[in-house]
């Protein structure tokens, strides 16, 4: 069982505004002050709300009941008393400060926008419901879905319903079952999850803009890395025909997968876009193709403000040709590239060739280095090319240190993304658990959304973090990478169970919950998912923490 830190909601003022530093809002009154407005004891099926009989002041050592707010609504008072509240928790869930930073960087009303413009499909829902799921609702339910991988349909929509599931409704509401929000998420489509995640990622993008995030610094330049991913989809005819597999090519494998290219800055993890399609047959064909497809979606990512790290999964001239006519690149060449030099050895050890294919030659800068650790050297040489030809303002040896963090970008961003879904973990691999395209489409970006937004509530929660007064970063800001994914997705959901909280109140708590970062930890690449059996041995699972030497390998004339 997971457990989710309380964290305080907020205090207001007579005017409603929140009051800096406050606690939970709370209403203190006195126990003989609450009676039955039914005129008798309430029982478990009343469905009725105590009420306050006088507003005589309280004294010190009276017995007071504190009563946390949990909704505002209009009143509904039968004939025989009973106080009950009118609407349902679909009028006032909210996705608590997920929403908060969204709506802080989007403008209010983002979810409620893209449900009021939402058609539903008639075979699934028909009419407009709004007595146990609504638009809004299920959008929401969906993304908590997302962030609760243990959790099946009810319990997702308990917990986002939370406390206001404890109000005296008018009409008796309960979580709906999987099968009435089955329904609801085929009417829905996946349309609106998928506006929701262009919204999401378009104000992460807008938000870096407007604020310098750079924590890894080369030149003037934004440091971004993009890496395509296998997830996992359910075994069922339809998404096996829609995504395929990998592997011998027959589609044998346990599973279908879908892949996708996640964009993402360097310095925050942050993610700016992401295309997915078929698993593909082939990893680097199916990689080139959602790289292709992002400089189209995406124009935006892709300026002279910003360089892209990218591993060895995307070469070919034209494709290169096309990235440096819009941004900066530093990408890692396999073996069987052919480069022609094309100038002397420059200052710094590197040097300009020429790469051919398909009718383009472009002109590039390249880079090879060896790495060892400890004394022990990587049995191979790392070749990276560059559009940046300027050798004293990108010295070779700094492009060099720079590729490592393609792996915090790209690889390490993944692994705390997928931490929210289904059987993650090593030799399991994540897993979504929708059972039709449609509906994976509707999942994937519902899983988009929710981890930028749980990475929009890190960075809050980084600018409100006091400097450590100690070890290697005393006196040193707040990264977002620092604040622990995992405590800031337990934190949201807690909020989201237990009403409206204070977005200040939950960031300063968040700003205590820091992971240790760039500990210069190196393991073999074919241990990356180490086997948990005892008789396995070590093997090469030993992790080494020590700063790698770089080494150019070619040496000025």
């Amino acid at each position: 069982m997971s457990f989710y830190p309380v964290l305080p909601s907020p205090a207001s003022d007579a005017a409603g505004e929140e009051v800096p530093g406050g606690g939970a809002l709370m209403v203190a009154v006195r126990l003989e002050d609450l009676v039955s407005p039914a005129g008798r004891p309430l029982g478990g099926g009343d469905r009725s709300a105590l009420a306050v009989a006088g507003t005589g002041k309280i004294r010190t050592g009276e017995q007071v009941v504190f009563l946390k707010v949990v909704a505002v609504a209009p009143a509904r008072v039968r004939r025989d008393g009973r106080v009950q509240a009118q609407g349902s928790p679909c009028d006032h869930a909210t996705l608590g400060p997920l929403e908060d930073w969204l709506e802080e960087q989007a403008g209010p009303g983002v979810i409620d926008g893209i449900a009021d413009g939402a058609a539903l499909r008639q075979e699934y829902v028909k009419g407009v419901r709004k007595r146990l799921l609504s638009r809004a609702f299920v959008i929401r339910a969906i993304v908590v879905m997302t962030l609760m991988p243990d959790a099946d349909a009810r319990e997702v929509i308990a917990a986002l319903a939370g406390d206001l599931a404890m109000v005296p409704w008018a009409r008796a509401w309960r979580p709906a079952s999987p099968r009435a929000f089955g329904d609801w998420r085929n009417a829905l489509g996946p349309g609106p999850l998928e506006e929701l995640q262009d919204i999401v990622l378009r104000a992460s993008w807008e938000e870096h803009e407007e604020r310098d995030w750079r924590a890894v610094v080369i030149g003037r330049l934004k440091v971004s890395s993009a890496d395509g991913t296998l997830i996992r989809v359910p075994d069922t005819p339809a998404n096996r025909a829609a995504f395929g597999s990998t592997g011998t090519g027959d589609d044998s494998a346990p599973f279908p997968q879908l892949r996708a290219l996640p964009l993402n800055d360097v310095s925050t993890r942050s993610l700016f876009g992401m295309p997915h399609g078929p698993a593909g047959t082939g990893k680097a064909a199916a990689e080139q193709k959602l790289l292709d497809a992002a400089m189209e979606r995406y124009p935006r990512l892709f300026t002279q403000d910003r360089i892209w790290i990218l591993d060895r999964n995307f070469p070919g001239a034209p494709r290169i040709a096309r990235l440096m006519a819009c941004t900066h690149v530093l990408i890692r060449i396999k073996s069987d590239i052919r480069l022609k030099r094309v100038s002397p050895i420059l200052g710094d050890g590197s040097y300009i060739a020429e790469i051919t294919g398909d009718g383009v030659t472009v002109t590039v800068r390249v880079i090879e280095y060896f790495i060892d650790v400890e004394g022990q050297e990587v049995p191979e040489m790392f070749c990276l090319v560059t559009d940046l030809t300027d050798i004293r303002e990108y010295p070779a040896r700094d492009l060099a240190a720079l590729y490592r963090w393609r792996w915090d970008g790209s690889e390490t961003a993944l692994r705390e993304a997928k931490s929210a879904l289904r059987g993650a973990g090593p030799s399991a691999g994540p897993m979504l658990r929708s059972e039709t395209p449609v509906l994976v489409r509707q999942e994937l970006a519902a899983w988009a959304a929710a981890v930028e937004m749980t990475r929009g509530t890190g960075r809050a929660a980084a600018l409100c973090a006091a400097p450590s007064g100690k070890g290697r970063r005393a006196g040193q800001p707040v990264q977002p990478r620092e604040i622990s994914f995992t405590a800031a997705r337990r934190a949201a959901l807690a909020a989201i169970r237990h009403g409206k909280a204070s977005y200040t109140a939950l960031t300063s708590a968040l700003a205590k919950c820091r992971t240790v970062i760039d500990r210069n930890r190196h393991r073999a690449r074919k241990a990356k998912c180490p086997s948990t059996f005892s008789h396995a041995g070590p093997g090469d699972t030993a992790t080494r923490t020590a700063e790698a030497v770089i080494t150019i390998a070619n040496k000025p004339a």
